[in-house]
């Protein structure tokens, strides 16, 4: 078993490379004796080897004497709800997410769906496989029993208390579930209500993602993107929704078919619900956080910046007893919902503002597009992390070239705020800065990505996003990401 499986915030690799089945039994044996649950949940994604390894884990844990209740095929957030809804001792899904269908893995959560990360036990799980441990039994006279949970239509009526669905109208809509249960769980929440679904993308669960542009079920990806970009020109529909295959993540697409980046999604979610619950915090990654920021402070509400990765975030939630927590990479958290993440609440928040305000997505966001231009999130690909470190580290070495920098503090990766002093931009008044990027080491994946943001300068946006990509391409970087602007998106 590779040790670098096991990732900051979940367990990950591909299948038969960097484990074998065994592996997840072992791994299952060792959860057992590290924190002594009674009962555990356990679900699968819909990928080809997901049931099988989930066999692996179910058996690791009954021959530990943990009792087991089995979900079948479910979606991330579905585990989440239901450890926290039985109130069972912990829970594990089978799952990689987005990645392509040769890979897998595994997210562990304990009581209440607190996620097991790297700082609070999953290092040390894989510390004890390395050394051999054997693992002890609860009780070494008792095997582990083994039964069906029916949970969904409790899961559904947990969905349906997040909005009023009198608000709801006629809209028309087009939902990308990338070949995940998403799409099935949105067809349940819409029956009855004035919601058409005009067109259906990868609504069947397919674990082998094989009508996938590259087999790769990410909403992020541009391949993707057009698909459901084209769908609503093709249809005229008033906006889209996509989720990835794991489907705890949700992602927008306008009128138009320009997709809505979520830095921006947060601020208005952080708008709305800040309005509702009269102040409280709200935590948000540093991707790109002007937007966030200031919508939050504008709604007095507290804004809290946090390193990214959902166990982090939640774990900060729960300490600070956060309202809402959002990332530019389509998770959004609730405190409502045991201060995890959701697909499916995001779409139903956007479904009642469009129809109780009556307005389109479009211009709900036009504001914040025009007021603080973002990049979006740019990868490159590099041979090695010894060369993304080293990338890193010169491109700190370099900042003076580009402006007057003020580097924050090293939350996650590098972030740095510059006034400019060229006469073709406008500083601005306040020190705060008027053009910002964030450049850190992906968590899941062999990846630098860099976020650009200004304030209400989309040129100077180009520009700059344009240097930083072309010193990180100089410096062995491969772009596997084409620029907004390239796109023609807005």
């Amino acid at each position: 078993m590779n040790r670098d499986i096991f990732r900051a915030y979940d367990i990950r690799g591909i299948f038969g490379v960097d484990f074998a089945q065994k592996d997840f039994y072992r791994i299952a044996r060792a959860f057992a004796a590290r924190f002594q649950p009674k009962t555990v949940i356990v679900g699968h994604d819909v990928r080809e080897s997901s049931p099988q390894l989930g066999q692996q884990v179910t058996e690791g844990l009954r021959d530990s004497g943990v009792d087991v209740l089995n979900l079948g095929q479910i979606s991330t957030d579905m585990l989440y709800f239901a450890v926290a809804h039985y109130q069972t001792d912990g829970g594990i899904t089978i799952s990689a997410s987005h990645n392509p269908a040769a890979y897998n893995g595994m997210k562990l959560v304990l009581r209440n769906a607190t996620p097991l990360s790297s700082d609070t036990g999953l290092f040390d799980l894989r510390d004890e496989l390395e050394r051999g441990s054997r693992f002890r039994t609860q009780s070494t006279h008792r095997q582990g029993t083994l039964a069906s949970l029916p949970f969904l239509e409790a899961y559904l009526t947990h969905l349906r208390t997040f909005i009023n669905w009198q608000h709801l109208c006629q809209k028309r809509i087009v939902i990308n579930a990338n070949s995940g249960l998403a799409g099935q769980v949105a067809e349940r929440l819409l029956a009855g209500t004035p919601i058409h679904i005009c067109e259906r993308l990868f609504t069947q669960p397919d674990g082998t993602f094989s009508g996938i542009p590259e087999g790769r079920p990410d909403p992020l990806r541009p391949e993707n993107r057009g698909l459901t970009t084209r769908a609503i020109k093709q249809t005229g529909a008033d906006f889209a929704v996509a989720w990835d295959a794991d489907a705890d993540r949700c992602f927008f697409f306008d009128e138009y078919g320009g997709f809505v980046e979520g830095c921006y999604i947060t601020a208005l979610f952080a708008e709305c619900l800040l309005q509702q619950n009269r102040g409280g915090g709200v935590i948000f990654d540093p991707r790109a956080i002007w937007a966030v920021e200031d919508a939050v402070q504008n709604a007095n509400g507290t804004p809290i910046l946090n390193r990214c990765g959902h166990s982090f975030i939640k774990a900060r939630m729960r300490e600070m007893d956060a309202l809402f927590a959002g990332e530019a990479s389509g998770h959004y958290y609730f405190r409502d919902n045991f201060y995890a993440d959701n697909g499916m609440i995001p779409f139903l928040l956007v479904l009642e503002n469009l129809c109780a305000k009556r307005h389109s997505l479009a211009e709900w966001v036009a504001r914040l597009r025009a007021e603080y231009p973002v990049s979006g999130e740019i990868n490159f690909a590099f041979e090695s992390h010894g060369l993304m470190r080293d990338a890193m580290n010169a491109v700190q070495h370099t900042l003076h070239r580009w402006g007057t920098p003020s580097i924050e503090a090293p939350i996650d990766g590098l972030s740095v705020r510059f006034l400019t002093s060229s006469r073709k931009h406008t500083t601005d008044p306040f020190g705060r800065g008027n053009w910002r990027f964030n450049l850190r080491e992906s968590n899941t994946e062999p990846l630098l990505r860099l976020n650009v943001e200004t304030r209400g300068n989309e040129n100077l946006l180009i520009e700059k996003t344009e240097i930083l990509s072309n010193v990180l391409e100089t410096l062995g970087g491969r772009r596997e990401t084409r620029f907004r602007w390239e796109t023609g998106s807005r």
